[in-house]
């Protein structure tokens, strides 16, 4: 009898249920919750690549930002803000608004560098969130080559979101430090320019939450950028608690190196060496699936629930029952699979009874001299095997075996046609607007 070896806490978390003998269909992901956790275990040393190559991408803005708190911190040892006291000599008979001036010009600086940078930046994202979308939809993937391939497809579209924020942040930081300097010069417009700081954040972080549909609609469908941005404001405003939810919980190992301290700034620079962009990015197109499996794929007549197992084959997924009368949502390669096995035609081997040999019945062999006799002989031979072997056939080709393979073939080659034909028509435009399902 076998012995069952026994496995450590990490090796089981690592391998999970699928190598356990009581591994069943019933561990497949049924929900995005779960979808996550199973890429999160079961492809983290993929993710873990990917957060590399984007965190290469993301090193000029993440310079930036060191340089801006060293400049900050050397401005405030070295500035004229203790004139008279000894240390700023020599003494300045008025440093009214200095500091909030010095301020000003430093991040005139500092955040319009941010946008160049953030267009470098644009180039990880895309390629990182074009294999996170692999991931979720359970296709297969080349780090090295879908990381190209993303770049390629997706950069535009992630690029125009970039921008769009870094340039809202540009303008709300230079409104905010005029805010300050006009306040505190005793100018007439320091109420309003007050009011334009408070505006201007909120903008900004509006403006992040739009810039994240954005990319993921952008790496998801084609669109002009004028769409995109349309669209991704209304899907923000549509989904606005869900989206603040969903947004802090990507970006909250990001959060740990800006807004934490001591212990918690240095965890969040291992996790955002290691994991924190990867982990963002899985978070939010996994979340981003489920919005567009509600709001968008059923009007397009796309695929609903990619990645999923689905146990009820709910309306408007394109599933296929298996052989044990359970569905699953159909990946692009298993697509592929069923085309070329279409293509190949029916096996022979499969479709049809094939009688086996286990009787006396035998061609006859013909002598070194042989007669006419011999040759009639031989000939009703191989017609009585013939004879034998389409009666066989007759006789079991209604078992359920070959009914059901040449069920599922007819099924597929309709499907398959089917396709095809639809990919001669025009396909659809995506909608103007993004309405709810019904």
């Amino acid at each position: 009898m076998a012995v069952r070896e026994k496995k450590g806490l990490v090796a089981r978390w690592l391998e999970g249920k699928e190598r356990s003998e009581d591994y069943a269909r019933s561990t497949l992901p049924t929900n995005r919750w779960s979808l996550f956790w199973d890429i999160f275990k079961g492809r983290f040393g993929k993710l873990v690549l990917i957060n590399l190559l984007v965190l290469v991408t993301f090193l000029p803005m993440i310079a930036i930002v060191v340089f801006r708190a060293m400049s900050f911190m050397v401005q405030g040892a070295s500035g004229p803000f203790g004139a008279g006291l000894g240390v700023g000599y020599p003494a300045i008979p008025n440093i009214t608004g200095t500091a909030e001036m010095m301020a000003l010009q430093s991040d005139l600086v500092f955040f319009g560098l941010l946008i160049p940078a953030g267009a470098i930046a644009a180039i990880g994202i895309s390629g990182g969130m074009y294999i996170i979308r692999n991931l979720i939809w359970t296709e297969g993937v080349f780090v090295a080559n879908d990381f190209a391939r993303g770049i390629k497809r997706n950069y535009l579209s992630v690029l125009e979101a970039m921008l769009v924020f870094t340039v809202f942040l540009f303008l709300a930081q230079s409104m905010g430090h005029l805010a300050d300097l006009f306040v505190v010069t005793g100018s007439d417009l320091a109420g309003w320019m007050t009011a334009s700081k408070i505006i201007g954040f909120v903008f900004v972080g509006f403006s992040s939450l739009i810039c994240l549909w954005m990319i993921s609609l952008g790496v998801n469908y084609k669109q002009g950028p004028w769409s995109l941005f349309r669209n991704a404001v209304v899907i923000t405003v549509g989904t606005l608690p869900q989206t603040l939810f969903f947004s802090a919980l990507a970006l909250a190992p990001l959060l740990l190196v800006v807004l934490g301290g001591g212990f918690l700034t240095a965890l969040g620079v291992v996790l955002l060496i290691l994991l924190s962009f990867s982990f963002a990015m899985l978070v939010w197109m996994d979340f981003s699936q489920w919005a567009f499996d509600r709001f968008i794929n059923p009007n397009l007549g796309a695929a609903v629930g990619r990645g999923i197992y689905s146990k009820n084959g709910k309306k408007g997924e394109k599933n296929e029952k298996s052989s044990t009368g359970e569905n699953f949502t159909e990946s692009a390669a298993m697509r592929e699979y069923k085309r070329m096995i279409v293509a190949q035609g029916r096996s022979k081997l499969v479709c049809r009874p094939i009688k086996p040999i286990d009787d006396d019945m035998e061609v006859y062999q013909l002598p070194e001299s042989f007669s006419r006799d011999d040759l009639r002989r031989l000939k009703e031979s191989k017609d009585a095997i013939e004879e034998d072997t389409r009666a066989y056939e007759e006789e079991h080709k209604n078992e359920e075996r070959y009914v059901e393979y040449n069920r599922q073939f007819d099924e597929r080659e309709r499907a398959l046609q089917s396709e095809e034909d639809g990919k001669k028509k025009k396909p659809p435009k995506p909608p103007k607007m993004l309405n709810k399902r019904k």
